[in-house]
């Protein structure tokens, strides 16, 4: 049995807690604030949507993302900073749109999250966890033709590796999603992904970090990462700071799971890890009229909005914007959110009850998490999930655990460091 270290303690670290703790392992896991799942993902778009596996970098999005500068509203919004990371960052993301980068980002992000997307199924019927979850399916909606044949386009390449597409009319649509009949008129096709699915990842997380601990794992909330400590080329130690004082864990393995406050715990042993923080925003909403919500998720392409009904909620999240550390809410990008909302469903929910948050989503350039060694032999990452920490959270945990155990994962994925 091992002593492992997890750092952080949202959808990944807990994730890799509970799997190391199944097998055996003494873990303890640090978090900063006081509980699990409290940052990227505490109020995120809730959907395990294996069809957007593909990524942001793509050759059509330099273009795009020209048109949208100085647009406070964009789906995604670049603040360019006199930040070297940030311009390594976009450097690196404009060679991710190549052509056959995309192609291959897009098939390593649709294999890992579908694995993920079994493996959370299989904790579902494992631990009977309750977390608002649908598997209705998420569906894309179009309103411009020439976005539509696009998307109809790429579905192709995930139909070819065996994922589940339907290219819709709007009528066939709204025969699936009655939710879309106000806002027909405006649409002009959907690509539809029945095996996906949505649920609260909050409310996942929390409940599995409380099996975790009861079955033995240690969780130290209020508590911050300082740094890593070395010694004969090995990690020995990370170094702490809480309220009670300074203090280090030692242990046999350690996993970095910050999110996008990896990159600094892992600069104080060296390690390069080009994660950029892409703040998020969403809206949360108490719904008025409930047998008018979507019965699945839905996601707008025009404005990279997704709409996701949790219990008597609706979920309203999206676009992203790159600004550094800023936690700041824009109050123009949270009502583009409801104002969006408003538009497809206008009499669904109590309006002037939203609640608006924002969080920072850890994105490498290519959109795929990094995974596995680091550098030193019992240094582990799972982080950089971007936008896809809760489609891809439980494949990841569960593969890494197989990486440390010497074990070789079930998903064919671009690991890092084996």
């Amino acid at each position: 049995m091992k002593r492992i270290v997890i750092l952080g303690a949202g959808i990944l670290g807990v994730h890799t807690a509970y799997f190391l703790r199944e097998r055996g392992h003494h873990v303890t896991v640090v978090e900063r604030q006081p509980g699990p799942a409290l940052e990227t993902s505490f109020a995120n778009g809730a959907q395990i949507s294996v069809s957007q596996s593909d990524p942001w970098a793509s050759p059509s999005t330099p273009l795009k993302v020209l048109k949208w500068l100085g647009k406070e509203d964009a789906p995604l919004l670049f603040r360019l900073q006199a930040d070297p990371r940030q311009w390594r960052w976009c450097l690196r993301f404009l060679w991710e749109c190549l052509p056959h980068r995309t192609e291959h980002n897009t098939v390593m992000a649709m294999r890992l999250a579908e694995y993920s997307r079994r493996t959370l199924r299989s904790l579902r019927r494992q631990t009977g966890i309750a977390y608002d979850h649908a598997e209705a399916g998420i569906m894309m909606i179009h309103s411009d033709p020439a976005s539509f044949d696009a998307a109809a386009r790429a579905a192709q390449l995930l139909i070819r590796n065996g994922e589940r597409r339907e290219v819709l009319t709007v009528a066939d649509a709204v025969g699936i999603e009655p939710a879309l009949a106000h806002t027909a008129p405006t649409l002009v096709g959907a690509i539809y992904a029945p095996d996906d699915e949505s649920g609260d990842a909050f409310k996942f997380t929390t409940a599995l970090a409380a099996r975790a601990a009861d079955l033995g794992v240690e969780f130290r909330y209020g508590t911050q990462v300082d740094r890593l400590e070395t010694e004969s080329g090995r990690v020995m130690r990370v170094r702490l700071r809480s309220p009670e004082g300074s203090s280090t864990i030692a242990g046999d393995e350690f996993v970095v799971a910050l999110g996008s406050h990896s990159p600094p715990v892992l600069a104080s042993v060296g390690v390069d890890a080009l994660v950029y923080p892409a703040k998020g925003y969403s809206a949360t909403l108490p719904l008025a009229r409930p047998d008018l919500a979507p019965r699945g998720s839905i996601t707008d392409d025009a404005m990279k909005v997704v709409f996701t009904r949790l219990g008597d909620r609706l979920r309203v999240a999206g676009t992203a914007e790159l600004n550094g550390y800023n936690l700041e809410l824009n109050a123009v990008r949270c009502q583009a959110l409801t104002r969006r909302a408003r538009h497809h469903f206008p009499e669904l929910c109590r309006w002037d009850e939203v609640q608006y948050w924002t969080g920072l989503r850890p994105a490498t350039p290519s959109n795929l998490p990094l995974i596995g060694r680091a550098r030193y032999p019992n240094l582990w990452l799972n982080t950089g999930h971007g936008t896809l920490g809760w489609t891809e959270g439980a494949g990841s945990a569960l593969a890494l655990t197989d990486l440390i155990e010497g074990r070789r994962p079930e998903v064919d994925y671009a690991f890092i460091g084996v």
